[in-house]
């Protein structure tokens, strides 16, 4: 699990965006890109991420 305050500080590389945690990977709020967390570790690159449909 992902720390609230990390959380509020994390932003989407792709547009810049909120994030928030949604079951086990960090979704933007905005262009709906999920990004994996590893290890507790949120991996916040766009070519390790995927698009929600």
């Amino acid at each position: 699990m992902i720390d609230e305050a990390l959380l509020k500080i994390l932003a989407c590389p792709a547009c810049k965006a909120d994030v928030k945690m949604d079951n086990d990977k960090i979704t933007c709020v905005k262009c709906k890109r999920r990004y994996p967390v590893k290890d507790g570790i949120p991996v916040m690159l766009i070519n390790e991420s995927d698009k929600e449909n």
